[in-house]
């Protein structure tokens, strides 16, 4: 009998290991809660992300870290490891990203455009240009100052893009870089009543404390488009894929579409974006 109780005992441990063995190899791997997105400071400074992020920390749980600098710089974060995923308005050079094997998945999320401002009494005589480059020929013709980002951002990128239309290297005093993002490069041009370049979103933001106008728009050339990349854990494993995958499916999804296209009316009597996640790159003139 007691040879029997000590088998009986054994056993019975044995039993309890194997229980919890089994329970420990089927536990759900552990959700990181916080999410690295590095994104343009336009969608910061627009208001955007107000709206959005904690809309998303609400209905997932995901606390999202949000790091706003300029396009270029947030593609930096991304092929280093440092973020998870992007959000960010340079088609070409985000081309150049996912060709280089740095994102997993790029998805269409929204547009608006770029406008040229001044002060009100147009000393380039810009008003009614039809031409973006053109516009900018006539700042340069004329020496009146114009503020650029000079930050590598999607708006800085498409401004150089335009100086090159044109075959004008920009410099000079009439031309200053602030190495600062929208809205703060926004005060600057209006302290100084310079033209800039920016994002219609992040002007009518903060139309009131400028004292600037929307002097040149409606060029197609100046169509502001925005993806959100989820960066390769291939490269990089340490990248939280499903806090970025659970993001971006977020920002596609009908309902933030249905958002994204709202924001803005009620404070401006009109949207600052509107969404394409039912749209291709082909729809929006893009290869």
């Amino acid at each position: 009998m007691p040879h029997n109780k000590f088998l009986q005992l054994v056993l019975y441990v044995l039993l309890i290991l194997a229980i919890g063995l089994t329970a420990c190899t089927n536990e759900p791997t552990q959700v990181e809660p916080v999410i690295i997105l590095a994104t343009t400071t336009s969608t910061r400074d627009s208001g955007l992300l107000d709206v959005l992020v904690p809309d998303f920390e609400e209905k997932t749980g995901y606390s999202v870290k949000t790091v706003a600098v300029g396009t270029g710089q947030a593609l930096e974060m991304g092929k280093s490891g440092n973020a998870d995923l992007l959000f960010v308005h340079a088609p070409p050079s985000e081309k150049e990203f996912m060709d280089g094997g740095y994102g997993s998945e790029r998805y269409l999320v929204m547009h608006n455009d770029f406008v040229i401002i001044g002060p009100a009494d147009d000393p380039a005589g810009i008003k009614g240009v039809p031409a973006a480059a053109e516009a900018l020929f006539k700042i340069a013709v004329s020496g009146a100052p114009f503020i650029s980002r000079g930050d590598d951002s999607g708006t800085h990128k498409k401004e150089k893009a335009l100086w090159e239309t044109v075959d004008v290297s920009p410099q000079g005093n009439w031309y200053l870089e602030s190495g600062q993002g929208m809205a703060a490069t926004l005060t600057i041009a209006s302290e100084k009543q310079a033209y800039a370049l920016t994002d219609r979103a992040t002007y009518l933001h903060n139309f009131n404390t400028l004292d600037l106008k929307i002097l040149m728009e409606g060029d197609p050339v100046l169509l502001n488009i925005y993806h959100v990349i989820i960066v390769n854990p291939e490269k990089w494993p340490d990248v939280n894929e499903q806090g970025a995958r659970a993001f971006a499916e977020y920002l596609v999804s009908p309902e933030t579409q249905e958002m994204i296209g709202e924001y803005g009316v009620e404070m401006f009597g009109q949207p600052l974006f509107f969404p394409d996640a039912d749209k291709t790159d082909a729809d929006l003139g893009l290869e």
